[in-house]
């Protein structure tokens, strides 16, 4: 009988010159390191997406970068709830969840007012 990984099986494989398929599990990260970069992507609550989609907000991989990199300074800071600026948008951000709770454009001659934040980063 042939064997396929230390067990017999009552046929012969068609496996030419391959190693066996646990070897070709990718193993670079370890689950620790996988989760612990999960945790530290931004996320965007259900609405903070509705509010995206209903003003029109659409986000390329280079702005969330920026938004990632604002959260980052915001929490090596000690904040909380912060405001974050980015061209002509302005996000609040729950930085100990790093979660974004709303966005919306910020239009010339509109008045916005901005409440409960402790800080205010510019991306």
């Amino acid at each position: 009988m042939a064997e396929v990984n230390g067990i017999q099986v009552p046929f012969i494989p068609i496996v030419e010159n391959q190693t066996p398929f646990r070897s070709k599990i990718n193993t670079a990260g370890s689950f620790e390191s996988v989760f612990q970069h999960e945790l530290e992507k931004i996320k965007f609550s259900s609405h903070a997406l509705k509010r995206l989609e209903t003003r029109n907000i659409q986000l390329n991989e280079t702005e969330l970068d920026k938004i990632e990199t604002a959260v980052s300074k915001a929490e090596a800071k000690g904040s909380k709830d912060s405001l974050v600026m980015m061209d002509n948008t302005a996000f609040i951000i729950n930085i100990p969840n790093r979660t974004v709770v709303t966005a919306m454009p910020v239009m010339g001659g509109e008045e916005n007012v901005f409440t409960n934040i402790d800080s205010v980063v510019f991306a």
